[in-house]
């Protein structure tokens, strides 16, 4: 078995006198698309902060790619090709999606007015067909701002895909979108899994979207992780049964 592309052992973090991670421990494999669930508050976000440096843990281990990465900043670890999306997007609304996609690189944030001037054709052509791979190129130079929510969040996909991250975070990619649109985005995220070859960690409040999504299923509960296993494992969990209808 090669080593698994994100490791937790133990990691903590506490806001005051707040714990909401508790010795959290679990691993992400290489190539993988697994899930995280529990109930509101059980401390998931948290987790996905801390993974990709918005907030220090207190103590514990993360680990990427076998490098220890928990005292790194945000920008050094997306550096490294571990990035996340939110369950708000963030987009640059005034902005169409062209520009959208040409300002999620890192680097070419600076000198907005020139962008289109001194972009080369490989980015634009790049940001092109990533557009098209959402779903999106039609509306390529449409404001984005004027999208849908559920467009929004494949404009914020395909953002993240501009930098080729090896693996990629999504906080309930579903939330908010219109029923018809989350088979689309599903098949794209697999899609990115199968043909990118990128490691996907999902939160996913959709239990039959995470089901039949992820090939392994972690679910958290108070700050600590409470069970994992295969989709059908997880479903059949009292522990997990419990959490979800607030038994005691």
């Amino acid at each position: 078995m090669s080593e698994p592309i994100i490791a937790l052992d133990k990691v903590t973090k506490s806001y005051g006198g707040v714990i909401a991670n508790h010795a959290v421990s679990l691993t992400v494999e290489r190539g993988s698309i697994t899930g995280l669930i529990g109930p509101n508050g059980s401390g998931k976000t948290t987790l996905f902060n801390s993974i990709v440096g918005y907030h220090p843990i207190d103590s514990g281990s993360i680990r990427f790619d076998g490098q220890e990465i928990s005292e790194l900043r945000v920008q050094e670890i997306a550096r490294l090709g571990l990035l996340r999306t939110f369950q708000t997007t963030r987009i640059y609304g005034k902005m169409n999606c062209m520009q959208n996609m040409l300002i999620s690189i890192p680097h070419r944030k600076a000198g907005l007015r020139d962008m289109f001037a001194r972009e080369d054709g490989a980015v634009a052509e790049k940001a092109e067909h990533l557009l098209a791979f959402v779903g999106l190129y039609e509306k390529r130079f449409l404001r984005s701002g004027s999208l849908s929510f559920g467009q929004q969040k494949l404009l914020e996909f395909a953002m993240a895909l501009m930098n080729e991250p090896t693996v990629l975070l999504l906080d309930e990619p579903t939330a908010g979108i219109n029923p018809t649109l989350i088979n689309g985005l599903l098949d794209r995220l697999k899609r990115a899994n199968s043909e990118f070859g990128i490691t996907l960690f999902i939160i996913e409040h959709n239990m039959r979207v995470i089901m039949n999504t992820a090939s392994k299923i972690y679910c958290m509960a108070h700050g600590e992780m409470l069970a994992e296993g295969e989709p059908g494992e997880i479903q059949r969990d009292q522990r997990v049964i419990d959490a979800y209808l607030g038994a005691n």
